[in-house]
């Protein structure tokens, strides 16, 4: 038995082939993101690892805020003469470093990586844990002098010897770059700017008093947990205020930091793998149903000889495992090349790991071959029981099975009630007033609907195909009617076949209709707030340092300036329940330059020193009342009580996301948190000075920083349009991979049905069929099963994005937009694929010797 599965399998090889191929995409994604992620991991591990000091002793933070507020909180330098003194301490260094200054060159150039990875500018102290070496130059001595590292000077252009001109918070100054410093460890793509101690306290942080950590080295024979409880000791009840962490706590603090980043690649590829894995069942499945049905003679002379039915299972199952276990080798082989991309793709961004060091640990071809492996059998065992089922002597008389109607049957009931719980899932998720409810009501109703869909699929063939194809045959004649007949003799291959582009194709039309809706949504809450006529802000939506804000107001023509900082704050509400979260802090002319709405109270007594605004829905589910006392906390530890002076009802609800909607005046911030940087400007032309005039003047004046950008209502728009459109690249990037697994699943259903017709073929050949007629009639069919699928899953994706759209609703985003022109387009191209696909089953089923295809068995 053995002998004849290993023939089988052999002798069906190049039709398999087309089958284990979405088998190696599910498995090279499934196993490149775990490498890479697992590279990455390891990587900076040893980084951090290797450049933290035994024991650090920094600011205590309070907040972990999700924006960058331009506060820099520091420590006392004198605590590192104080630290130096603590029995087994052998030396204590002062670090002053910011990551926020932006550095340009003689040609007003960014220094520095401009794909969000940081600049930091620090003070230089060579250790034994010092990322970098001096490999040319000098150490820079004085105010005039810095280093910068071999990467970014080798990106810029930048030599020893070159002016490079720093605005950081305190003031402007330049440098002179007298030498070249070099990663020893992996460069994390920062750029790197060092400057003498003195310069980069004075420079950095404004006074030399303070230092942003003091990093602390044990003596020999003392552990750094050791001389941790000691350093505790000696700070006595101020302890409080630090953060001590030995080096291994801080290469592990340092390392959950990389945890979003790492966790959005992982689950971006894995996405991809899921889809491959999903729309690769449907192909896998097709494929041994017809291989069976094509050899169902030979099963039964197996029958007939001897083999029960669990042989025969076992024989397909076998032949599936074989099938799973290639291409798992084969997907693991493409995993570690897609890693090895990744990895590559890094550098170009100035992140560089070394291919050398990538890590493939024992989980990820255990993952590999259990994904692979499993799906294979998975898909293969409902066709392995079929084969089983039927009867030696309708085998040999090559007749229908008995009951193959029944599974429709099974099918209706199955997909009316998981249809149903899905749309009452969905139904629900629109009806949520509560966003958590909403979302987990939605997901159940994707999930129950989408099986629901494919399990029913089979019964949707006939009506619908006959609608889609009914202009067939007065455009194409009897070709036209064969077609449309050939796409309806099996539904349930039809169904299965159209189901892989149906997954793709409802991601695409649910993500296109929430994307769009959100876009609406927030062009109207734009048109509807923003009332300055530009906003000055950094293009990477960093602080900037104060010499801005001076330079905007100094401007000709510039006539209100309102600035705008973001703070870390935590609330303590009625309720009992304390949220931390992000607050904005304007000037009080905030209404010349914003549309506010209230439910209660208004800009001034919100702005009103120790008051704050609040939103509405927010302050409702939480027992806030306007005139309530809040206890806050802001960074840096100062706290204080905040009375809610007015209620927002901005339809976005809490403020774009950021949770409360809370914003109170630059003067209640200055006084809990004292050195945030400006974030934005709000600007309007002064009277007698236009729009456009202004905006040449501050482009012009703004050109000495290169980060900071002018935009006004259409730029904003724009930049939000930009940051959706990266969610939709992702979803385009899932429908092109659905969609070449789907063209593979047609040109394998076609290739498999032009062999299971060959005699129908011939005999239409001899009767006078012409060989173009036929290529016509098999792209026909093609086009047709193509363009089912389309319609099943835009349909599908629409009522997605309707649902998904309630969603938004509950977050603000209440305008519905449905991209009619995107589906179109996709119906449009769904049946280009179906003639794509049917190119090469088409050519063949033409080439066909007649005679030949007329005795054929």
């Amino acid at each position: 038995m053995l002998k004849a599965t290993l023939r089988s399998f052999l002798a069906h090889k190049g039709r398999l082939l087309l089958s284990a191929l979405a088998i190696v995409l599910s498995v090279a994604f499934v196993a490149g993101s775990t490498i890479f992620s697992d590279t990455v991991s390891r990587t900076f591990d040893r980084l951090f690892a290797s450049t933290a000091a035994d024991v650090t002793v920094a600011p205590r933070q309070e907040l972990r805020s999700p924006l960058h507020t331009g506060a820099v909180q520091t420590v006392p330098a004198s605590l590192a003469g104080r630290l130096s003194r603590v029995p087994g301490v052998a030396a204590a260094h002062v670090d002053a470093s910011v990551d926020t200054v932006v550095v340009v060159d003689s040609r007003n150039r960014p220094v520095g990586p401009t794909t969000g990875a940081p600049t930091v500018a620090r003070n230089w102290e060579v250790t034994d844990h010092s990322p970098v070496r001096l490999t040319s130059g000098h150490a820079p001595h004085g105010p005039g002098e810095a280093l910068l590292d071999a990467d970014t000077a080798a990106h810029q252009h930048v030599r020893t010897g070159d002016v490079l001109t720093v605005q950081a918070q305190p003031g402007t100054f330049r440098v002179r770059v007298v030498g070249i410093a070099t990663f020893t460890t992996t460069n994390p793509g920062a750029a790197l700017l060092y400057l003498d101690t003195p310069t980069a306290q004075t420079r950095l942080l404004g006074s030399t008093a303070r230092a942003t950590s003091i990093s602390v080295d044990a003596a020999a024979g003392v552990t750094d947990t050791g001389l941790r409880e000691r350093i505790v000791a000696a700070l006595g009840s101020g302890a409080g205020a630090y953060d001590v962490k030995t080096a291994a706590e801080h290469a592990r603090s340092a390392a959950a930091s990389l945890g979003p980043f790492l966790a959005i690649i992982k689950f971006v590829m894995l996405g991809f793998a899921g889809i491959a894995v999903l729309v690769g069942v449907f192909l896998i499945v097709n494929t041994f149903a017809m291989l069976i049905a094509q050899r169902t003679r030979e099963l039964g002379l197996l029958r007939v000889l001897g083999a029960d039915r669990r042989q025969v299972r076992r024989s397909v199952l076998t032949e599936a495992v074989l099938l799973g276990l290639a291409g798992s080798t084969l997907g693991l082989a493409a995993g570690i090349g897609l890693a090895a991309g990744l990895i590559r793709l890094l550098g170009v961004f100035g992140m560089h790991l070394r291919t050398t060091e990538m890590v493939i640990g024992w989980t990820t071809p255990l993952a590999a071959y259990v994904i692979g492996v499993g799906v294979t059998f998975v898909a293969a065992y409902l066709p392995a029981r079929r084969a089983a089922a039927v009867s030696p002597m309708a085998a040999l008389a090559d007749t229908e099975v008995a009951g193959v109607g029944r599974p429709l049957k099974v099918r209706a009931v199955a997909g009316a009630v998981l249809g149903t719980a899905g749309a009452v899932a969905l139904g629900g998720c629109a009806a949520a007033g509560r966003t958590a409810t909403a979302v987990t009501l939605l997901g159940f109703g994707v999930v129950l609907t989408l099986v629901a869909t494919v399990i029913a699929g089979p019964l949707l063939v006939r009506p619908l195909i006959r609608v889609l194809g009914g202009w067939f045959p007065a455009l194409f004649g009897a070709v036209g009617r064969m077609s449309q007949r050939n796409a309806l003799r099996n539904p349930r291959r039809t169904g299965a076949t159209a189901a892989a582009l149906m997954v793709g194709l409802a991601l695409v039309g649910g993500m296109s209709v929430a994307s769009a809706s959100m876009t609406r949504s927030i062009d109207h809450q734009i048109e509807r707030t923003l009332g300055a006529d530009y906003i000055v802000q950094n293009r990477t939506f960093m602080p900037f340092p104060q010499q801005v804000t001076h330079t905007v107001r100094a401007t000709a023509g510039a006539g209100l300036v309102v600035r705008q900082r973001l703070a870390a704050i935590a609330v303590r509400l009625p309720d009992g329940k304390r949220v931390e979260t992000v607050a904005s802090a304007y000037d009080r002319r905030l209404d010349d330059v914003a549309h506010m709405t209230y439910s209660a109270g208004n800009t001034a007594t919100a702005l009103a020193g120790g008051h704050l605004a609040m939103d509405v829905d927010f302050a409702r589910k939480h027992g806030v009342r306007l005139g309530t006392a809040v206890p806050a906390e802001f960074q840096g530890g100062l706290r204080g009580d905040l009375t809610v002076g007015a209620l927002t009802d901005q339809d976005t609800a809490e403020g774009f996301g950021l949770q409360g909607g809370l914003y109170l005046g630059i003067g209640t911030l200055d006084r809990y948190a004292p050195g945030t940087q400006d974030a934005a400007l709000y600007v309007n032309a002064a009277p007698g000075t236009s729009p456009a005039r202004l905006r040449e003047r501050l482009e012009k004046t703004l050109a000495p920083y290169p980060t900071v950008q002018v935009r006004d209502q259409a730029d904003y728009k724009k930049l939000v349009h930009d940051q959706i459109a990266v969610l939709l690249y992702l979803v385009y990037a899932l429908l092109g991979l659905a969609i070449v697994i789907a063209v593979l699943g047609v040109v394998n259903t076609l290739a498999l049905s032009v062999v299971e017709r060959t005699r129908e073929i011939g005999l239409l050949r001899a009767i006078g069929l012409a060989r173009r007629q036929l290529r016509r009639m098999i792209r026909l069919e093609s086009v047709v099963i193509a363009v089912f699928g389309a319609v099943l899953g835009l349909a599908l994706g629409l009522v997605w994005g309707l649902c998904t759209q309630r969603v938004l609703a509950l977050q603000g985003m209440k305008t519905l937009a449905i991209p009619w022109s995107t589906i179109v387009a996709v119906v449009i191209g769904s049946a280009v694929v179906g003639i794509v696909a049917a190119l090469l089953p088409a050519l063949r089923a033409s080439r066909m010797n007649v005679l030949a295809a007329i005795a054929h068995e």
